[in-house]
């Protein structure tokens, strides 16, 4: 944040890896910095696929101590999942910020927004990345000439769940159908694999295959399913009206929800 500028300010942090990262004993002391009104993702689950990064914002509100200015200090979040106490640092911890943006309010604070960067190859490279991340900061006081005066690193400041991205397809046959015949809709779920980078099969997952009658806007469910090992649906029913099939499911603790494109099926 030590950007010579007193109302606004931007830092992008130089680590972004998911890497090892442990404070230096001698510059673990307090800095008098507080951080609070923390909220990640707008307190939403981070969704992550396979390949597509994903930036979710946080917001923060930093105070520092007199005598110094929003140039002297660094507040910077990262997500970590496990800690060590020994040196105050983390270990396999660290999603870093992206972008910073931070406006003083005149009492020596200001409130604080900005990123998180998630490139899925790199930044998760395990299935157990689906869980709770804990919410931390790397704080700094600076002297005027640019030496690193105090460092710590401020926990307990919330948390954040980063779940496996999921999608489902769905086809509905034959099409067109004669009213009153036998309609069949298939499918799959998949969800993101962190360690084979690709969409696997979601299997034992229950899903929803829901119905919307053409000229209308609204889903109903029609039944429950139960995908295969690999994932995959396919149940029966009768053809009475013109509208779209899907399937879709909600979320679990683990990983996102999602529904199938609707597809259209013509009743004669």
């Amino acid at each position: 944040m030590r950007a010579g500028r007193s109302t606004t300010v931007a830092a992008v942090a130089g680590a972004l890896a998911l890497t090892a990262f442990t404070a230096p004993a001698a510059e673990a002391a307090d800095t008098g910095i507080t951080v609070s009104d923390v909220v990640v993702n707008g307190g939403r689950p981070i969704v992550v696929g396979t390949t597509q990064e994903v930036r979710p914002g946080i917001s923060f509100r930093v105070t520092w101590p007199a005598g110094h200015s929003l140039a002297t200090i660094d507040a910077n979040p990262f997500l970590h999942r496990h800690d060590t106490t020994a040196a105050k640092g983390f270990v396999s911890g660290g999603i870093w910020m992206g972008l910073i943006t931070c406006n003083e309010d005149g009492s020596r604070a200001a409130n604080c927004t900005g990123d998180f960067f998630i490139d899925p190859p790199y930044r998760l490279d395990s299935n157990g990345d689906a869980t709770t991340w804990k919410v931390a900061f790397n704080a700094m006081v600076w002297t005027a000439d640019d030496r690193l005066k105090s460092q710590e690193y401020l926990t307990g400041l919330g948390s954040t769940q980063i779940k496996r991205g999921a999608k489902a397809t769905a086809n509905a046959s034959p099409e067109p159908v004669v009213k009153g015949k036998t309609l069949t809709v298939t499918g799959r779920l998949t969800r993101a694999d962190w360690v084979k980078h690709a969409y696997v099969g979601y299997g034992g997952k229950a899903a929803k295959l829901q119905f919307r009658k053409a000229g209308t806007s609204t889903y109903s469910t029609v039944r429950i399913v139960n995908a295969d090992s690999a994932g995959h649906l396919r149940t029966t029913v009768t053809a009475n009206a013109d509208g779209y099939w899907r399937w879709t499911f909600g979320e679990t603790a683990t990983t996102g929800g999602a529904s199938a494109a609707g597809d259209y099926v013509d009743v004669r």
